[in-house]
């Protein structure tokens, strides 16, 4: 009788320890998630001002060498200093083609050897961007949607994500090739961290590997309907 009281008691201690010990894993990868969470909400507040700020300067910017430059023009000449900026400014709008070293990232939330707890969608996809700039990136793009400061990212109906107004694929079928020009280390460094642990822990497939990448031009237009150059 007692040995078969202390071989329940056994298992009990070792069911109880068992339990104990699933239950402080679950706290940890609980307590990592709200601070990764929480890094997120700080880094989309502060992007988010740093992106208006930008945005502002470089319309600014833009529009005075544009003017400048049509003015030379006009005159007959043309000043490699003035090409140059615009040239550079092109860069930062997205209006121009470019390539350089950064970093590719693939996510896959379907297939037959995917298991998802929910598939990608625009909050997962705004979260990276914001990451990427934040990592200092110089220009972004995602599935041949190039992003700039006045992209959208949104969802139309029920399924489908739209960046810059244009349909890049359809929630829980598609996979998302996210391209980014800036330092390979930093950018890595940054998602790994911050996105890509998030991913892989709701069951989606992440590829993330560093290297040159050509990213595809901003085809809308900018349009200002209330800011204006100011006069000082």
């Amino acid at each position: 009788m007692n040995r078969r009281l202390v071989g329940a008691a056994t298992i009990a201690a070792l069911i109880l320890g068992f339990l104990l010990s699933l239950q402080v894993q679950t706290q940890k990868s609980v307590d990592l998630a709200e601070q990764i969470q929480a890094e997120r909400l700080d880094q989309i507040a502060g992007v988010l001002r740093s992106l208006q700020d930008e945005n502002a300067r470089l319309s600014e910017e833009n529009h005075y060498v544009a003017s400048e430059l049509e003015r030379l023009r006009g005159a007959g000449g043309m000043n490699p200093l003035l090409a140059a900026q615009l040239e550079q400014l092109k860069i930062q709008d997205g209006t121009i083609p470019v390539q350089g070293l950064g970093v590719k990232l693939v996510i896959t939330d379907s297939g037959p050897d995917v298991t998802v707890l929910y598939p990608v969608n625009t909050d997962d996809l705004c979260s990276i961007i914001n990451t990427l700039r934040f990592a200092g990136a110089e220009a972004i793009s995602i599935n041949g949607q190039r992003v700039v400061g006045s992209s959208s990212v949104v969802m139309s109906g029920n399924a489908t994500i739209l960046i810059n107004s244009v349909p890049i694929g359809r929630v829980g079928a598609t996979t998302y090739e996210i391209l980014a020009i800036g330092d390979p280390d930093t950018m890595h460094d940054y998602l790994s961290r911050l996105e890509v642990f998030t991913l892989k822990q709701a069951g989606m497939r992440v590829d993330l590997t560093k290297e040159e990448v050509t990213l595809p031009s901003y085809k809308g237009s900018y349009y200002f309907d209330y800011a204006s150059r100011t006069s000082t």
